[in-house]
């Protein structure tokens, strides 16, 4: 019997952009089911300390768009925290920009992860633009 690789990928994807569409698209080269989360507005004003430019509701419309997007979902203070968003999801994979590679709560996840049978997946971080970018250069 087959049995579909479950992939995750969370963010706030506000001002969408290639970056945005890079890693969806890298995601889901690499499971048969992609769950995109989307981090509520007031997630962002906690963790960011301002609020995206593009509300939630049009923030997750987009994903939910977008062809290599199976399934998105709200992330909030009750499944932000990775092994939550797992008990939830059941993923195989969780996908993320290398750019957090090496941070020590990430090291910590991916081991989580790894005892219940899911991992992380880094892709290369695109350098070329990002959301911090566009808003320096729309300010």
């Amino acid at each position: 019997m087959y049995n579909s690789r479950i992939g995750y990928v969370a963010g706030v994807f506000d001002l969408f952009h290639v970056g945005h569409l890079n890693i969806v698209r890298k995601a889901k080269e690499h499971c048969d089911y992609l769950i995109a989360g989307v981090l509520t507005d007031e997630l962002v004003m906690h963790f960011k300390n301002h609020m995206p430019v593009i509300p939630f509701e049009e923030r997750i419309e987009i994903l939910r768009s977008i062809r290599y997007v199976d399934e998105a979902v709200s992330v909030t203070f009750e499944n932000i925290d990775k092994m939550d968003a797992w008990r939830r999801y059941h993923f195989d994979y969780l996908f993320s920009g290398d750019d957090y590679r090496n941070a020590s709560h990430w090291i910590d996840d991916q081991r989580k992860l790894q005892e219940v049978g899911s991992d992380i997946v880094f892709f290369p971080y695109t350098q070329s633009t990002s959301s911090t970018m566009i808003r320096k250069k729309l300010n």
